[in-house]
């Protein structure tokens, strides 16, 4: 059977847009539908505008004055649509050669789906390879009175008009924790409710306790270790009662924000007429990034695997691949970065110390501080540590942890070092740029030099060229030269 497409792509996220650019790039005749804008959350909802607000709400607090939020949200806009235009403007796809269709898209068998446009025009097509890139929503979980009280999600926070004076912020993790800080330094007083006794729970608790710490300094309040029993109020003004340890607290603020996570968005998709099998994270799919029917593929936030715009576009080119070239190309989780945008950053790559121990790898960690940082300490900004796990014998990189400036710049290094085998011996032995903040992680890599010293092997040194300095110092392992 002769179908009207070679690929068709449902959804024009990130993973969307990409999965559609590799496949018209390869000769397929392709077809890209988004029932929204293209861009999706990454653009509208998510990565653009929360560090726009972030960036902003920096330079307000640095300056010392009141802001003008209609001054903020006209730039957020701006932005927004500056990038929308540059890289997601459904023109430009077109010129590429990619059919891009509004409306929403319905499988009504295997092969075949049907688009229905806003005017309620329906069309069927039929495609030899589906890309399914629908994303995920807001997950706003089942609280006693949360229906009935107005609140925000990031699919509705960045269209606000006006600076609450206050607001509750129910779950600590990256999106929880980037708007806090954005909005505490725009002069919204912040409180963040979370059941777990630590934000950022996937991060090193000794980094992100260095974060907690800074965001309290800043003015942030926190309530962990307390589940939201029952919310209520109204657009003006809402109340949240949390209980911890037996005991309940009712905390008021003028908004109310869910940050409690997102879940795939595959529900309107009608995916039992094509067989496709769902689980609890999302639509399910293998390391190749194919659902249990071998012409169907899913990338992205739908699958639940990993909420991240690069991941999104990682997954894209491993389905595409495979579909259209038959290469044998898998998903690669043992070098996925992922970074919080607070200043200071926190950011990872790898395994992490947990995962390391739990598994009972062999490792040693090196650890070094932004205050020898020489950059950090021309910036002021000595506030950070670079953990990286390592094998003591030949420096393979296992894992980094980091927090401070430009974390997110960093851990790229250890990501490029970790894909393509570089060693902290190969680290260390590179000529970083002075001054910067990539030396930083070359001075972490000296540390494996430094912890590798032997003085047996001083000893014949000294000897066979009649040396007399004295021997190195090792008493201390964690010694950071």
């Amino acid at each position: 059977m002769k179908h009207q497409y070679d690929l068709i792509v449902i959804g024009g996220g990130a993973a969307g847009l990409t999965a559609s650019g590799v496949a018209v790039s390869l000769g397929a005749k392709t077809m890209m539908i988004e029932k929204a804008r293209l861009g999706g959350d990454c653009t509208w909802y998510g990565c653009v505008p929360s560090k726009v607000l972030l960036n902003l709400g920096k330079k307000t607090a640095l300056s010392g004055k009141p802001v003008d939020f209609s001054v903020v949200r006209k730039k957020l806009d701006n932005i927004r649509h500056d990038i929308y235009e540059e890289a997601d403007d459904p023109e430009k796809f077109r010129e590429m050669g990619i059919d891009v269709e509004e409306g929403e898209a319905t499988f009504t068998d295997k092969q075949t789906i049907r688009i229905k446009n806003s005017d309620g025009i329906l069309r069927e097509v039929s495609s030899k390879y589906f890309v399914i890139a629908t994303g995920a929503k807001a997950f706003v979980p089942p609280i006693p009175g949360l229906d009935k009280t107005p609140h925000l999600t990031n699919h509705n926070l960045f269209e606000i008009d006006e600076l609450p004076k206050s607001m509750i912020i129910v779950g600590g993790g990256p999106i929880g924790t980037e708007m806090a800080q954005a909005f505490q330094n725009l002069g919204t007083k912040i409180t963040v409710v979370d059941m777990l006794d630590t934000i950022l729970v996937n991060d090193h608790p000794d980094l992100t306790a260095i974060l907690k710490e800074h965001l309290e300094k800043q003015g942030v309040t926190y309530e962990l270790g307390a589940g939201v029993k029952s919310v209520s109020g109204n657009k003006n003004s809402v109340e949240v009662t949390i209980e911890r340890g037996g005991k309940t607290k009712v905390l008021k603020g003028e908004k109310l924000l869910m940050a409690t996570g997102r879940r795939a968005n595959y529900e309107p998709l009608n995916l039992d007429a094509a067989g496709v099998q769902t689980g609890k994270q999302g639509v399910t799919v293998n390391d190749k990034c194919r659902t249990n029917v071998k012409h169907i593929y899913a990338i992205g936030d739908v699958t639940g695997r990993y909420q991240f715009t690069h991941m999104s576009e990682h997954m894209a080119k491993i389905a595409v691949s495979n579909a259209l070239l038959k290469f044998p190309m898998k998903m690669d989780h043992k070098h996925v970065p992922w970074v919080t945008y607070t200043d200071p950053e926190v950011a990872h790559v790898g395994a992490t110390q947990k995962q390391l121990d739990e598994t009972g790898v062999k490792y040693a960690t090196y650890k070094f501080p932004y205050n020898m940082i020489d950059r950090a300490i021309t910036d002021e900004k000595t506030e950070g540590w670079i953990y990286v796990y390592a094998k003591k014998l030949n420096g393979k990189i296992l894992g980094a942890d980091i927090i401070g400036a430009h974390a997110g710049e960093l851990i790229s290094q250890y990501a490029l070092a970790m894909k393509n085998g570089v060693t902290l011996k190969n680290m260390a032995d590179t000529i970083y740029p002075y001054p910067s903040y990539a030396l930083g992680a070359r001075r972490a890599a000296d540390q494996w030099y430094v912890r590798n010293q032997s003085v047996g092997l001083v000893k014949w040194i000294k000897r066979i060229f009649g040396y007399r300095g004295p021997l190195p110092d090792l008493s201390d392992p964690d010694k950071i030269v």
